[in-house]
C-alpha cells in the first residue's frame, strides 16, 4: 500500500477523475488506523465476509483472505484493466497501471 501511497499522484493522477479504492478483509477500524497512521490519501473499504472479493475472483476460501488483484473501473462501470495478481514490488507494474488509469480517466 505504501506504493500506491508513494505513487498517488503520478498513477493515480493525484486524485483527478480517479478514485482508488482499497478493498480488505480486515475489520473498519483496523483498516482506518492503518490508513491513518501511514497517511494514505486514498479510501479503504472493509469486506469482512470477502463479498466483493468473492464477486471479482479475489476471494480466497482457504485462507479467507482477499487476494492482492487489481481492477480498474471505467465511467461506464466496466473493468477496463485487471491485473491478477498485481505485483506491487515490479515497478513495471506501475507503469501498466499509470497507461491504464490515463487511458480510462479520460475514455466517455
Amino acid at each position: 500500500m505504501n506504493a500506491y501511497r508513494d505513487q498517488y499522484a503520478t498513477v493515480f493522477n493525484d486524485g483527478k477523475d480517479v478514485v482508488l479504492l482499497a478493498i480488505s478483509t480486515d475489520s473498519p477500524e483496523t483498516l482506518a488506523s492503518w490508513a491513518k497512521e501511514a497517511d494514505y490519501p486514498f479510501t479503504f473499504v472493509s469486506d469482512p465476509d470477502g463479498a466483493v472479493g468473492k464477486a471479482y475472483g479475489a476471494h480466497s476460501a482457504l485462507s479467507g483472505l482477499d487476494n492482492r488483484n487489481l481492477f480498474v473501473v471505467n465511467r461506464a462501470g466496466t473493468i477496463g484493466y485487471r491485473a491478477i495478481p498485481f505485483r506491487e514490488v515490479d515497478p513495471t507494474a506501475y507503469t501498466a497501471l499509470g497507461a491504464a488509469v490515463d487511458s480510462l480517466a479520460i475514455a466517455p
